[in-house]
């Protein structure tokens, strides 16, 4: 038969057990005594008192929070699924636990909202090309409002921006067009480019004639060097010029 003395120090035995807490370092335990909040303790041992206190543990580890996608319509009346993804951490566990009945819920909810209001009032392109600018002021907004629960929201990244088919393809369009004019602008500055250095040549040509003649004798060395058998090349008289006038010279001494 069980002696009333043993039943005694099991129920003790029970009671100091579930009085003392183990927190582990990223966590904090809210107490309520009776009903009221006490204060947050941890992390370690620490010590309530049985029947009467009431600890709720919380997670002071940065969350990382996936929203789901949202259904937009844009500045410019496109239709478009955004989805985003949400990093926050509680800062104060009273609040968190006091201020707001369920955090992660009431964030969630809140970020959703806020995705939809912050695209509906930005255009496709800007959303498409800013998205740092979006992110920061998702990030301010929601922060402003988790504030007053504790809550510190530390980064807000959209993720996919789900575009419809017929917007795909005329995005496609307009970037095949830009690469095809960038092609056609740096053609025509190559155009530009050796015309002007074609009529500089001509120039300096001009000013020299004997250039044109060093022009020719290169052109023949680098034909020279090819596997070639026969090679027909015209050449101008004044490349003679100098060698018929030292002949027509000799001549003339000659007969006198």
């Amino acid at each position: 038969m069980v002696s009333p003395i043993s039943v005694l120090v099991v129920l003790v035995v029970l009671l100091l057990m579930s009085a003392i807490k183990v927190l582990r370092e990223y966590e904090r335990g809210v107490i309520f005594r009776l009903g009221r909040l006490v204060q947050s303790k941890g992390p370690g041992i620490i010590f309530i008192i049985p029947l009467i206190d009431r600890m709720i543990k919380v997670s002071l580890r940065t969350i990382a929070m996936d929203v789901p996608p949202q259904d937009v319509i844009t500045k410019d009346n496109v239709s478009i699924k955004v989805n985003a993804v949400l990093y926050f951490r509680v800062i104060d566990p009273s609040k968190a636990i006091v201020e707001v009945e369920d955090f992660l819920y009431a964030t969630s909810q809140l970020a959703q909202t806020t995705l939809r209001s912050v695209l509906g009032q930005a255009e496709l392109d800007e959303l498409l090309s800013e998205r740092d600018k979006i992110n920061l002021e998702l990030q301010a907004i929601i922060d402003g409002h988790t504030d007053p629960w504790g809550i510190k929201v530390s980064l807000v990244e959209v993720k996919h921006v789900d575009l419809p088919a017929e917007m795909q393809r005329a995005m496609a369009k307009q970037a095949e067009a830009e690469r095809e004019r960038r092609s056609k602008i740096i053609h025509a500055e190559g155009e530009f480019q050796a015309s002007q250095t074609l009529a500089n040549a001509a120039m300096v040509m001009e000013k020299s004639p004997k250039t044109l003649q060093l022009r020719y004798l290169q052109t023949l060395s680098e034909i020279a060097t090819e596997n070639n058998s026969t090679i027909i090349f015209p050449l101008p008289l004044d490349l003679f010029k100098p060698l018929l006038e030292s002949s027509n010279a000799k001549e003339q001494q000659e007969k006198s």
